[in-house]
């Protein structure tokens, strides 16, 4: 079997079953495990997978342009915030992580809505400028031009001293084994401070961050309380958070 061959092979099986073996495809493949092993390694330089102990798993699909993402599946998106707005009670303290969904959620809040709103994006506090009834709050930091995000001690610093209601958490990837995962360094540190300092987490993810995985783990699925994502889950994906005692709002 020729070695490009060998590779489509590999990441069709883990397009089907979510993951792969490096033991189970050197036994199907008929080759050593060095050959799977290195297979994996440059499929992951590729970006095309995400290497763990013993196999691999899809790789994490938020790690677009911010620009891009901005233009990617407005209607879902839009979906996603209305849902995730129906979870706000007046009065709250609402941390919004940076993201181009979160963006979508401060985009939908409604205009009656009276809550204070913490973000480390400036987007966001942007977005919320014209707010009538919202007070809004934005954590200092150092700009991660990429994300469009306020990253680093400051960041992380400030948000200790925040004591929220809800937190509406930007992912980049959720699987069951592996948690929440991200594909920035920088932004990790922030996202799990934000977790720790809210009394609900609800993340908010398109279906085909659903069962991947990035290089940074932020915290296992049990720290959430909510996800909400679109239609077209798989059921293995929902039965994966469901187990993990998250409520699923389809949107």
């Amino acid at each position: 079997m020729l070695t490009e061959e060998r590779r489509r092979l590999i990441l069709d099986r883990l397009q089907r079953d979510g993951k792969v073996v490096a033991a189970q495809l050197s036994a199907s493949l008929d080759v050593s495990q060095d050959t799977v092993r290195r297979d994996l390694r440059e499929l992951a330089d590729a970006g095309l997978l995400q290497r763990v102990h013993g196999g691999a798993l899809p790789a994490a699909v938020g790690g677009r342009p911010y620009a891009d993402r901005l233009e990617q599946a407005p209607e879902a998106k839009a979906a996603i915030a209305r849902a995730t707005n129906r979870l706000f009670r007046p009065g709250q303290v609402i941390l919004l992580d940076s993201g181009t969904t979160t963006l979508e959620v401060a985009r939908h809040l409604p205009a009656a809505l009276e809550a204070t709103v913490i973000t480390n994006s400036p987007p966001i506090a942007v977005a919320l400028a014209q707010h009538p009834a919202v007070e809004v709050t934005v954590v200092g930091g150092m700009l991660a031009k990429g994300a469009h995000a306020l990253v680093g001690a400051a960041t992380v610093d400030a948000l200790r001293s925040v004591r929220a209601d809800i937190l509406v958490l930007g992912v980049c990837s959720l699987h069951p084994e592996i948690g929440i995962t991200v594909t920035e360094l920088e932004e990790s540190y922030v996202k799990r401070a934000m977790i720790a300092n809210a009394a609900e987490v609800v993340a908010v993810s398109a279906a085909d961050k659903l069962g991947s995985a990035g290089p940074y783990v932020i915290a296992p699925l049990e720290e959430l309380t909510y996800v909400v994502t679109e239609e077209g889950a798989s059921p293995e994906q929902l039965d994966g958070l469901a187990a993990a005692g998250v409520e699923v709002v389809i949107a």
